[in-house]
Formats: C-alpha cells, structure tokens, sequence
C-alpha cells in the first residue's frame, strides 16, 4: 500500500465499484424494500390453540414462513414466547385476502370419498343447517360403476386425477359425527372449492394426512398443467393402503374443512403401488389452479390450530410519514456531521464527506439487491441502525485523524505520520467495530421484529466500515499526506486541519 500506484488503484477501485453498483441498481430500478412501518401493511399475532414443544412452534413457524412467502415476497415470521407466531407483511393492500389465507390453519387430510350429498345453498344471513350426516346408497356411492371410470394404462407418474371437482362456495360449513371438528378419524360432511361441478362431500376417516407430503410442484406436461407430488416413505405406504381402498374413486383432498380437490384413483399398473412416493394430480387445471392446489399441498398441514390474537393494519399514508420524520431528521443530523468535520479537520473533512458517500452508494446498492432478491425489507428501526452506524463510521474517521495529530505533534512529518498512524489506529478501529459487529448479531439471533431489522443493518454497516477504512480512507490520507500542496494549502490544508507547527510539515 506504501507504493502510489497502488493507493491509486486501491482508492479508484473502491469509487469504482460503488458507481457501478449504484448505477446498476438505478438501471435495474431497485430501490430498497421498505418494512411494515414505512409502507403499511399487515401484522398479525396468532397463538397456538394447544401448548406445543419448541420444535412444533419452529415448524409452524416455517409453514407459514413459506406459505405466506408463497405469494408475498417480504413478508416475516416470528416465534413469540413459548407459543406466539408474529407475522408482517409490508405493502400489502388486500389484507382480507391475506388473513383469510394465513387463517387457513388446518390440517390437511386425505380422505375417501363416499358419496356426494344434496347442494345446500343458504340465503344471505341464513345459519348453516345441522343434523345427521346423510346416508350413502349404494345409487350415490362413488365407485367406478357409478362414476364411469375405466382403467388406464397411459399414466406413468402414479396416480391422476381426471378433473378437479369441487362444489358451490355458498355451501353451509362442515357437520361431522363430531359437530364443528373437523377430526381425521370422523366421517365427515364437507364443502367442495369454488370451482367445483358438484354439491358436498361425505368422506370417511383420513386415511394419511399432510405430513405425508414430502414436496408438491405445479408442472406443465405435454401441454396440461398437472401438480406432481412427492411423499415421504410413512406416506407412500399410506397412500398404497388408500388408493388400493379407493380403487377407481375418489380421494377427497380436505383442507380447513373443505375438499380442495378430489382426484380418481387411476393407477398406472396392476399392483397398487405409489411408484417410489409419487403421485399426479391432472384434469384441465389452470397455471394459476395448478400452483395453488401445490401451494396448499406444500404448506396447508399444521400440527396444531393456531387462534388469531391481534390484527393490525398500518396506513401507507402514516409509513410514509414516518418515512419522511426519520429521513429529514437522519439527513440533518447526516448534515451537521459533514460540516462540522470539514471545519474541525478542513481537507481532512474532505475525506469523511467522500467516505459517507461512497459508503452511502454501497448500501444503497446492497440494500435493494437485498430487497430485490431476498425479500429484505428496511423499517424504521432498520433506518435507525443505519443512523447510527454513521456515529460508528464518523468515530473511524476520527481516531486515526487524531492519532495523526499525536504522531505530528511527537516532532514527525504528516509525510511519516500517515502511515505509521494509520497502523495503530486500525487495530483501534478493528476493535471498537467488532464490538459493534459482536453487538449486532446477539441482537440478531436472540431479537425479533424490529430490533432484528436495527441488528442486522448495524452490522451490515459496520462490515463496511471496515472494508471502507482500509481500502478507501487508508490510501485517500496518505495520498493527501504525501502531497506539499494538499497539506499546506492555506486554511484548508491538511496541517492545518491537525493544527501543526510548520515544523512538522513535510
């Protein structure tokens, strides 16, 4: 780093790449992904139904995680306490939708199809009808003779289904042997989707559930949209158990209490056999059909129900507010820093003003890939991490000025000072910021919400801090320092800035 070429190359590698990176983002149209706070959006808190282990809260944490992530890029979940699950959504307009999909909280059963029973459509205000579960006959039963199914020997993927049925979405909420639960081992009465051709389900007992499902995919197929799905090893064998039961008929797909898809049994072979766990699901499913049936298939099952404890939306009108309150405050403190610095240290100042922006441009830039890419969203107290980290960056700037100033005042020449200055002041630096490096991520692994948002902004910032002291602020100083004029230009020159005698100037 002594030889100028190379403080060149180091300095101008550091502005280069901040442009391209800027440049690139504002190409891209990036912008960083603002959190619940600043662009509104949708917090919801639910509480487990049931006491459950910390492994359950955890994989309840991820199904939603991924569920609700599905189809909303940004969104956070969160484990509260022993039994909580926090879930944000920024920017989200149509929370009506969203929380009648984050309620779906279910469990997913696959069920035999017995009979369909009677449509009940119910007028405006009209309580769903209770009673006894209808009788199946043996007219209504849904066997191959009654639905016309003949075997195939085509499909090579399992089994398939050769529509999607389903029923009237005003059909009356589900009535079991257990009236209002919805229990695996219950024969059951259900509503069929909003696409369907027909009334209500009567289905017997699960005969697996969604544990079952190892993975589920929307996939084009010769021309046909088809869901393919993967069961686990338990689940293969239970599926074997239940489409030999439901040879040539229906398996009712129950999710929430209502059947989201019921595919014939069509195996592919003699044998009753899931061809190592996979299962096709086919018939004139749409892309959009296709996706949210795999969607349900991948992230429908919960261990337990989950009740709903607080609902709160937040205006886009007042995140944008707070939006402007932290930036303008932000950028006058930002302000006041620059200035004061210039004056204190004069062309010194220079530096930490070419610094922070430098600075600026990177996170700028690494903070909208991040949104861009990751789903990453900056809240208010994200920006606070950043606010900060400015107090952090300024204190880098300011200890190895200082050491500077020690250096001259001891009889050496800012020519000499630079370099060994530089030196020692690093390992102070290195210090104070893995501190603060240290800080932030305990913040980040033990916090959620918020604090987690101020954590890892704060270390993100303070890693650049770092990587900007010493290949920008390290080359840009001892530039300056080498160079007569830049030191002695009157009032604004380096030894002025370190308030030395002209004695220690070069």
């Amino acid at each position: 780093m002594k030889n100028k070429r190379s403080l060149w190359i180091s300095l101008l590698s550091v502005v280069a790449i901040a442009m391209v990176a800027l440049s690139a983002t504002l190409v891209a149209g990036w912008s960083p992904k603002l959190g619940l706070d600043l662009d509104g959006g949708l917090a919801v808190v639910y509480q487990t139904h049931t006491p459950v282990t910390q492994d359950q809260l955890h994989n309840i944490v991820s199904i939603i995680n991924n569920r609700v992530n599905a189809g909303t890029s940004g969104a956070t979940v969160d484990s509260q306490g022993k039994n909580q699950i926090s879930v944000s959504i920024p920017g989200e307009k149509n929370t009506q939708k969203v929380l009648a999909t984050l309620g779906n909280t279910a469990q997913l059963f696959f069920r035999p199809a017995l009979c369909y029973a009677p449509s009940l459509t119910l007028k405006k205000g009209q309580a769903a009808i209770t009673g006894p579960l209808p009788t199946c006959s043996a007219a209504t039963a849904l066997t191959a003779p009654n639905l016309q199914v003949t075997p195939s020997s085509s499909n090579v993927n399992g089994y398939t289904s050769n529509t999607n049925i389903g029923a009237d979405p005003q059909f009356a909420t589900y009535q079991s042997t257990s009236p209002g639960k919805d229990n695996k081992n219950d024969t059951v009465l259900l509503p069929g989707s909003s696409s369907t051709q027909t009334g209500r389900y009567v289905l017997g007992p699960a005969g697996l559930t969604g544990t079952a499902v190892k993975s589920a995919s929307a996939q084009l197929s010769s021309g046909n949209w088809t869901v393919n799905i993967v069961l686990t090893s338990a689940g293969a064998s239970q599926w074997d158990i239940l489409a030999g039961q439901q040879f040539h008929a229906i398996i009712g797909i129950d999710l929430d209490g209502q059947v989201i898809s019921a595919p014939i049994t069509q195996p592919s072979a003699s044998a009753f056999t899931s061809f190592g766990g996979q299962v096709q699901i086919s018939g004139g499913f749409t892309e959009d059909q296709a996706k949210t049936l795999a969607t349900e298939l991948n992230y429908g099952s919960l261990p337990v129900k989950l009740d709903r404890l607080t609902v709160q939306t937040v205006s886009p009108t007042l995140g944008k507010a707070s939006l402007h309150a932290g930036l303008i405050s932000g950028l006058a403190g930002l302000l006041l820093v620059m200035l004061y610095m210039i004056f204190y240290y004069r062309l010194l100042g220079i530096v930490v003003v070419s610094g922070l922006a430098v600075t600026a441009a990177l996170l700028w830039s690494i903070i909208s890939w991040m949104g861009a890419t990751l789903g990453t969203t900056i809240d208010l107290a994200g920006i606070i991490g950043l606010i900060v980290s400015v107090g952090i960056t300024v204190d880098s700037y300011i200890v190895y000025f200082e050491r500077l100033k020690d250096e001259t005042r001891s009889g050496r020449t800012i020519r000499s000072s630079v370099d060994k200055g530089f030196t020692s002041a690093f390992r102070t630096v290195l210090a104070a910021d893995a501190v603060s490096l240290l800080g932030a991520a305990i913040l980040y692994f033990i916090s959620i919400g918020p604090v987690r948002g101020f954590a890892l902004f704060l270390g993100l910032s303070t890693i650049l801090d770092v990587i900007i002291t010493y290949f920008f602020t390290k080359p840009f100083v001892i530039l300056l320092g080498r160079s007569r004029s830049a030191t002695e230009a009157r009032g604004m020159g380096v030894a002025s800035g370190l308030g030395v005698s002209a004695e220690a100037r070069p």
